[in-house]
Protein backbone atom coordinates (compact mmCIF):
# COMPACT_ATOMS: atom_id res chain seq x y z
CA UNK A 1 0.00 0.00 0.00
CA UNK A 2 1.01 3.66 -0.79
CA UNK A 3 1.09 5.36 2.37
CA UNK A 4 1.27 9.26 2.67
CA UNK A 5 4.14 11.00 4.49
CA UNK A 6 3.23 11.85 7.98
CA UNK A 7 4.08 15.16 7.27
CA UNK A 8 1.62 15.31 4.42
CA UNK A 9 -0.69 13.98 6.34
CA UNK A 10 -0.75 16.54 9.22
CA UNK A 11 -1.25 19.65 6.43
CA UNK A 12 -4.34 17.80 4.78
CA UNK A 13 -5.68 17.41 8.35
CA UNK A 14 -5.22 21.59 8.95
CA UNK A 15 -6.18 22.19 5.71
CA UNK A 16 -9.61 19.95 6.46
CA UNK A 17 -10.18 21.73 9.65
CA UNK A 18 -9.76 25.23 8.61
CA UNK A 19 -11.89 24.75 5.14
CA UNK A 20 -14.79 23.41 7.80
CA UNK A 21 -17.38 20.50 6.90
CA UNK A 22 -17.44 19.44 3.61
CA UNK A 23 -21.16 19.21 1.93
CA UNK A 24 -21.88 17.23 -1.30
CA UNK A 25 -23.14 14.08 0.61
CA UNK A 26 -26.74 14.12 -0.45
CA UNK A 27 -26.05 15.40 -4.03
CA UNK A 28 -24.02 11.89 -3.60
CA UNK A 29 -26.88 9.80 -2.60
CA UNK A 30 -29.76 11.05 -4.62
CA UNK A 31 -31.40 8.82 -7.24
CA UNK A 32 -30.47 11.93 -9.53
CA UNK A 33 -27.29 10.99 -9.23
CA UNK A 34 -27.73 7.09 -10.18
CA UNK A 35 -26.79 5.93 -6.31
CA UNK A 36 -30.25 4.24 -5.64
CA UNK A 37 -32.38 2.92 -2.54
CA UNK A 38 -29.43 0.72 -0.85
CA UNK A 39 -29.64 -2.69 -1.03
CA UNK A 40 -26.74 -3.94 -0.21
CA UNK A 41 -24.85 -7.15 1.50
CA UNK A 42 -21.41 -7.39 3.39
CA UNK A 43 -19.51 -10.54 1.89
CA UNK A 44 -15.93 -9.49 3.06
CA UNK A 45 -15.46 -13.55 3.36
CA UNK A 46 -16.12 -14.09 0.12
CA UNK A 47 -12.11 -14.65 -0.72
CA UNK A 48 -11.45 -16.84 1.87
CA UNK A 49 -14.42 -19.16 1.25
CA UNK A 50 -13.31 -19.13 -2.38
CA UNK A 51 -9.90 -19.91 -1.70
CA UNK A 52 -10.86 -22.64 0.44
CA UNK A 53 -13.19 -24.10 -2.82
CA UNK A 54 -16.74 -23.26 -1.73
CA UNK A 55 -18.54 -23.05 -5.11
CA UNK A 56 -21.76 -21.64 -5.09
CA UNK A 57 -24.63 -21.96 -7.71
CA UNK A 58 -27.92 -21.19 -9.28
CA UNK A 59 -31.35 -22.21 -8.49
CA UNK A 60 -30.61 -24.74 -11.87
CA UNK A 61 -27.56 -26.36 -9.83
CA UNK A 62 -25.03 -24.70 -12.94
CA UNK A 63 -21.84 -22.97 -11.01
CA UNK A 64 -22.19 -19.54 -10.92
CA UNK A 65 -19.92 -16.12 -9.54
CA UNK A 66 -21.93 -15.21 -6.05
CA UNK A 67 -22.06 -11.48 -7.29
CA UNK A 68 -23.97 -12.62 -10.27
CA UNK A 69 -26.45 -14.41 -7.94
CA UNK A 70 -26.81 -11.22 -5.62
CA UNK A 71 -27.03 -9.24 -8.46
CA UNK A 72 -29.73 -11.37 -9.86
CA UNK A 73 -31.54 -10.96 -6.45
CA UNK A 74 -31.50 -7.31 -6.60
CA UNK A 75 -28.56 -6.22 -4.59
CA UNK A 76 -26.99 -3.36 -5.54
CA UNK A 77 -24.29 -2.73 -3.10
CA UNK A 78 -21.34 -4.26 -1.42
CA UNK A 79 -20.01 -3.37 1.73
CA UNK A 80 -16.73 -4.50 2.75
CA UNK A 81 -14.35 -4.33 6.22
CA UNK A 82 -10.81 -3.81 6.16
CA UNK A 83 -8.97 -4.40 9.18
CA UNK A 84 -5.13 -3.09 10.40
CA UNK A 85 -3.02 -5.60 10.26
CA UNK A 86 -4.83 -9.34 10.60
CA UNK A 87 -3.64 -12.22 10.61
CA UNK A 88 -3.92 -15.19 7.66
CA UNK A 89 -6.88 -16.56 9.83
CA UNK A 90 -9.42 -18.10 7.76
CA UNK A 91 -12.61 -16.52 10.22
CA UNK A 92 -10.67 -13.56 11.96
CA UNK A 93 -8.09 -12.30 9.83
CA UNK A 94 -7.50 -11.47 6.18
CA UNK A 95 -8.97 -8.37 5.17
CA UNK A 96 -6.12 -6.43 4.74
CA UNK A 97 -6.18 -2.71 2.57
CA UNK A 98 -5.18 -4.27 -0.84
CA UNK A 99 -7.52 -7.36 -0.72
CA UNK A 100 -10.29 -5.18 0.18
CA UNK A 101 -9.27 -3.04 -2.92
CA UNK A 102 -9.52 -6.40 -5.26
CA UNK A 103 -12.68 -7.42 -3.75
CA UNK A 104 -13.76 -3.43 -4.58
CA UNK A 105 -12.74 -3.81 -7.91
CA UNK A 106 -14.14 -6.86 -8.38
CA UNK A 107 -17.30 -5.64 -7.08
CA UNK A 108 -17.60 -2.46 -8.99
CA UNK A 109 -16.51 -4.26 -11.99
CA UNK A 110 -20.12 -5.57 -11.99
CA UNK A 111 -21.79 -2.61 -11.47
CA UNK A 112 -22.50 -2.50 -7.81
CA UNK A 113 -21.20 0.70 -5.16
CA UNK A 114 -19.18 0.27 -2.85
CA UNK A 115 -19.28 0.82 1.24
CA UNK A 116 -16.02 0.59 3.46
CA UNK A 117 -16.15 -0.32 7.06
CA UNK A 118 -13.39 0.62 9.16
CA UNK A 119 -12.47 -1.60 11.97
CA UNK A 120 -9.51 -0.18 13.53
CA UNK A 121 -8.25 -2.90 14.74
CA UNK A 122 -6.43 -6.19 13.69
CA UNK A 123 -9.93 -8.46 13.56
CA UNK A 124 -13.37 -7.90 15.11
CA UNK A 125 -14.80 -4.86 16.44
CA UNK A 126 -17.97 -4.70 17.82
CA UNK A 127 -19.86 -3.41 21.48
CA UNK A 128 -17.90 -6.30 23.18
CA UNK A 129 -14.31 -5.64 21.57
CA UNK A 130 -12.86 -2.55 20.16
CA UNK A 131 -9.32 -3.51 20.94
CA UNK A 132 -6.06 -1.08 19.03
CA UNK A 133 -4.16 -2.44 16.17
CA UNK A 134 -1.14 -4.31 17.85
CA UNK A 135 1.26 -1.64 16.29
CA UNK A 136 -0.61 1.19 17.99
CA UNK A 137 -0.98 0.14 21.47
CA UNK A 138 1.94 2.52 22.53
CA UNK A 139 0.62 5.46 21.11
CA UNK A 140 -0.42 8.77 22.57
CA UNK A 141 -3.50 10.24 21.87
CA UNK A 142 -2.65 12.90 19.37
CA UNK A 143 -0.32 10.05 17.66
CA UNK A 144 -3.43 7.89 17.76
CA UNK A 145 -5.34 10.50 16.17
CA UNK A 146 -2.87 10.89 13.01
CA UNK A 147 -2.72 7.54 12.81
CA UNK A 148 -6.57 6.96 12.05
CA UNK A 149 -6.13 9.85 9.78
CA UNK A 150 -3.31 8.41 8.01
CA UNK A 151 -4.97 5.11 7.62
CA UNK A 152 -8.08 6.16 6.27
CA UNK A 153 -6.69 8.15 4.04
CA UNK A 154 -4.68 5.67 2.90
CA UNK A 155 -6.97 3.16 2.11
CA UNK A 156 -9.31 5.06 0.51
CA UNK A 157 -6.22 6.66 -1.43
CA UNK A 158 -5.56 3.41 -2.76
CA UNK A 159 -9.45 2.82 -3.75
CA UNK A 160 -9.43 5.60 -5.60
CA UNK A 161 -5.95 5.29 -7.66
CA UNK A 162 -8.23 1.82 -8.52
CA UNK A 163 -10.94 4.07 -10.05
CA UNK A 164 -13.18 3.37 -6.84
CA UNK A 165 -15.22 6.11 -5.11
CA UNK A 166 -17.26 4.34 -1.96
CA UNK A 167 -20.60 5.85 -1.80
CA UNK A 168 -20.19 5.67 2.08
CA UNK A 169 -17.26 5.09 4.32
CA UNK A 170 -17.73 4.33 8.26
CA UNK A 171 -15.87 4.96 10.94
CA UNK A 172 -15.62 2.40 12.82
CA UNK A 173 -18.44 -0.74 13.48
CA UNK A 174 -20.92 -0.81 16.15
CA UNK A 175 -19.42 1.71 18.12
CA UNK A 176 -22.01 1.45 21.25
CA UNK A 177 -18.25 1.41 23.59
CA UNK A 178 -16.69 3.36 21.48
CA UNK A 179 -13.20 2.96 19.40
CA UNK A 180 -10.10 1.84 20.19
CA UNK A 181 -10.07 1.45 23.85
CA UNK A 182 -9.75 2.72 26.04
CA UNK A 183 -8.42 5.72 24.63
CA UNK A 184 -11.78 6.45 22.62
CA UNK A 185 -13.94 4.84 25.27
CA UNK A 186 -17.87 6.29 24.76
CA UNK A 187 -17.31 7.15 28.64
CA UNK A 188 -15.13 9.50 27.30
CA UNK A 189 -17.60 11.30 24.43
CA UNK A 190 -15.00 14.18 24.07
CA UNK A 191 -11.62 12.18 23.27
CA UNK A 192 -14.14 9.66 20.82
CA UNK A 193 -15.67 12.26 19.04
CA UNK A 194 -11.89 13.34 18.31
CA UNK A 195 -10.76 10.30 16.98
CA UNK A 196 -13.84 9.68 14.82
CA UNK A 197 -13.19 13.27 13.21
CA UNK A 198 -9.98 12.73 11.96
CA UNK A 199 -11.46 9.77 10.53
CA UNK A 200 -14.21 11.88 9.21
CA UNK A 201 -11.50 14.78 7.82
CA UNK A 202 -9.83 12.10 5.97
CA UNK A 203 -12.61 10.82 4.05
CA UNK A 204 -13.76 14.08 2.96
CA UNK A 205 -10.13 14.85 2.01
CA UNK A 206 -10.09 12.10 -0.14
CA UNK A 207 -13.66 12.60 -1.89
CA UNK A 208 -15.75 15.28 -0.29
CA UNK A 209 -18.49 13.25 -1.98
CA UNK A 210 -18.26 10.57 0.22
CA UNK A 211 -20.72 9.81 2.95
CA UNK A 212 -19.64 9.06 6.47
CA UNK A 213 -21.49 7.02 8.65
CA UNK A 214 -21.35 6.52 12.46
CA UNK A 215 -23.12 2.79 12.95
CA UNK A 216 -24.18 1.00 16.47
CA UNK A 217 -25.86 -2.01 17.15
CA UNK A 218 -28.84 -3.47 18.61
CA UNK A 219 -30.95 -0.96 16.30
CA UNK A 220 -34.08 -1.60 18.16
CA UNK A 221 -32.97 0.19 21.19
CA UNK A 222 -34.24 4.09 21.65
CA UNK A 223 -32.04 4.97 24.77
CA UNK A 224 -28.99 3.55 23.55
CA UNK A 225 -29.30 6.02 20.51
CA UNK A 226 -30.86 8.86 21.95
CA UNK A 227 -27.72 8.66 24.65
CA UNK A 228 -24.59 8.30 22.03
CA UNK A 229 -25.65 10.76 19.10
CA UNK A 230 -26.74 13.16 22.00
CA UNK A 231 -23.33 12.90 23.26
CA UNK A 232 -21.81 13.27 19.46
CA UNK A 233 -23.76 16.42 19.01
CA UNK A 234 -22.81 17.74 22.60
CA UNK A 235 -19.13 17.05 21.01
CA UNK A 236 -19.51 18.37 17.81
CA UNK A 237 -19.29 15.13 15.71
CA UNK A 238 -18.87 15.20 12.27
CA UNK A 239 -20.86 12.76 10.32
CA UNK A 240 -23.73 12.24 7.60
CA UNK A 241 -25.71 8.67 8.25
CA UNK A 242 -26.74 6.50 11.57
CA UNK A 243 -26.38 3.40 10.38
CA UNK A 244 -28.12 0.42 12.81
CA UNK A 245 -27.95 -3.03 13.14
CA UNK A 246 -30.72 -4.92 13.11
CA UNK A 247 -30.72 -8.79 14.42
CA UNK A 248 -33.85 -9.55 15.81
CA UNK A 249 -32.02 -12.98 16.94
CA UNK A 250 -30.77 -10.94 19.43
CA UNK A 251 -33.11 -8.13 20.25
CA UNK A 252 -34.60 -10.05 23.54
CA UNK A 253 -37.85 -9.18 22.36
CA UNK A 254 -40.48 -10.55 20.09
CA UNK A 255 -40.44 -9.50 16.37
CA UNK A 256 -43.33 -7.27 16.63
CA UNK A 257 -41.85 -5.13 19.20
CA UNK A 258 -38.37 -5.43 18.43
CA UNK A 259 -39.46 -3.66 14.33
CA UNK A 260 -41.84 -1.50 16.19
CA UNK A 261 -39.32 -0.19 18.16
CA UNK A 262 -36.54 0.13 15.54
CA UNK A 263 -38.87 1.64 13.23
CA UNK A 264 -39.87 4.47 15.72
CA UNK A 265 -35.85 4.53 16.67
CA UNK A 266 -34.92 5.62 12.94
CA UNK A 267 -37.52 8.23 12.95
CA UNK A 268 -36.99 9.78 15.75
CA UNK A 269 -33.21 9.84 14.66
CA UNK A 270 -33.42 11.41 11.49
CA UNK A 271 -35.62 14.02 13.29
CA UNK A 272 -33.76 14.82 16.32
CA UNK A 273 -30.31 14.86 14.88
CA UNK A 274 -31.22 16.09 10.68
CA UNK A 275 -29.15 12.91 9.81
CA UNK A 276 -30.13 9.73 7.10
CA UNK A 277 -30.22 6.36 8.55
CA UNK A 278 -29.33 3.10 7.40
CA UNK A 279 -29.51 -0.53 8.25
CA UNK A 280 -25.79 -1.53 7.84
CA UNK A 281 -26.48 -4.83 9.08
CA UNK A 282 -29.22 -7.35 9.53
CA UNK A 283 -29.71 -11.54 9.18
CA UNK A 284 -31.47 -14.38 10.25
CA UNK A 285 -31.26 -18.02 10.92
CA UNK A 286 -30.47 -19.54 7.84
CA UNK A 287 -32.57 -22.62 8.61
CA UNK A 288 -35.63 -20.36 8.37
CA UNK A 289 -35.54 -18.77 4.79
CA UNK A 290 -39.05 -17.86 4.71
CA UNK A 291 -39.06 -16.29 8.02
CA UNK A 292 -36.30 -14.13 7.02
CA UNK A 293 -37.91 -13.07 4.02
CA UNK A 294 -40.31 -12.17 5.88
CA UNK A 295 -38.74 -9.80 8.13
CA UNK A 296 -36.28 -8.20 5.07
CA UNK A 297 -39.93 -7.37 3.49
CA UNK A 298 -40.90 -5.41 6.48
CA UNK A 299 -37.91 -4.11 7.18
CA UNK A 300 -36.79 -2.76 3.53
CA UNK A 301 -40.86 -1.24 3.71
CA UNK A 302 -40.33 -0.25 7.01
CA UNK A 303 -36.91 1.99 5.69
CA UNK A 304 -38.69 3.26 2.71
CA UNK A 305 -41.45 4.90 4.72
CA UNK A 306 -38.66 7.21 6.90
CA UNK A 307 -39.92 10.81 6.20
CA UNK A 308 -38.67 12.56 3.38
CA UNK A 309 -36.45 9.67 1.61
CA UNK A 310 -34.19 9.62 4.52
CA UNK A 311 -34.07 5.63 5.19
CA UNK A 312 -31.24 4.79 2.82
CA UNK A 313 -31.69 1.25 2.76
CA UNK A 314 -30.98 -2.21 4.06
CA UNK A 315 -27.83 -3.94 4.17
CA UNK A 316 -27.72 -8.54 4.80
CA UNK A 317 -24.46 -9.17 6.97
CA UNK A 318 -22.16 -12.22 5.00
CA UNK A 319 -25.64 -13.88 3.09
CA UNK A 320 -22.95 -16.13 1.14
CA UNK A 321 -21.15 -17.26 4.46
CA UNK A 322 -23.06 -20.95 4.67
CA UNK A 323 -23.09 -22.23 8.06
CA UNK A 324 -20.57 -25.23 6.56
CA UNK A 325 -18.01 -22.82 5.71
CA UNK A 326 -18.22 -19.95 8.60
CA UNK A 327 -20.11 -21.52 11.35
CA UNK A 328 -21.90 -18.74 11.08
CA UNK A 329 -26.41 -18.99 11.80
CA UNK A 330 -27.56 -16.11 10.07
CA UNK A 331 -26.44 -15.59 6.70
CA UNK A 332 -28.22 -16.79 3.26
CA UNK A 333 -26.63 -19.67 1.33
CA UNK A 334 -26.88 -23.02 2.39
CA UNK A 335 -23.59 -26.00 2.51
CA UNK A 336 -25.14 -27.16 -1.00
CA UNK A 337 -23.91 -23.24 -2.08
CA UNK A 338 -27.40 -21.94 -3.22
CA UNK A 339 -29.20 -18.98 -1.64
CA UNK A 340 -32.49 -19.70 0.38
CA UNK A 341 -35.23 -17.45 -0.10
CA UNK A 342 -34.67 -15.09 2.43
CA UNK A 343 -32.87 -12.81 -0.33
CA UNK A 344 -35.82 -12.63 -2.57
CA UNK A 345 -37.18 -9.73 -0.50
CA UNK A 346 -34.37 -7.35 -2.33
CA UNK A 347 -35.51 -9.04 -5.78
CA UNK A 348 -39.04 -7.96 -5.03
CA UNK A 349 -38.23 -4.93 -3.25
CA UNK A 350 -36.23 -3.65 -6.96
CA UNK A 351 -39.26 -5.26 -8.60
CA UNK A 352 -42.00 -3.28 -6.55
CA UNK A 353 -40.15 0.62 -7.26
CA UNK A 354 -38.69 -0.60 -10.75
CA UNK A 355 -35.07 0.19 -9.90
CA UNK A 356 -33.01 -2.87 -10.37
Amino acid sequence: MRWKPIAVVFVGLIMVVLSGQFHGFHERLSNDEGVPFIRGADISWLPQMEQSGFQFYNPSGERADVLDLLKEKGINTIRLRTWVNPTNDRINGHCRAQETVEMAKRAQQKGMHIIIDFHYSDSWSDPGKQVKPAKWVTYSFDRLKAEVYQYTYGVLNELKLAGISPIMVQIGNEINSGILMPDGSSQNFKSLVELLNAGYDAVKQVNSQTAVMLHLSNGEDEGLYQWFFDGMTKNHARYDVIGLSFYPHWAKLPLDQAMKHLEVNMIRMNKRYGKKVLIAETGGLDTKGAETYRMLNRLLTMVRQVPLDNGLGVIYWEPQAAFAWSGYRFSSFGADGKSTKALDAFLDDAKRWDDR
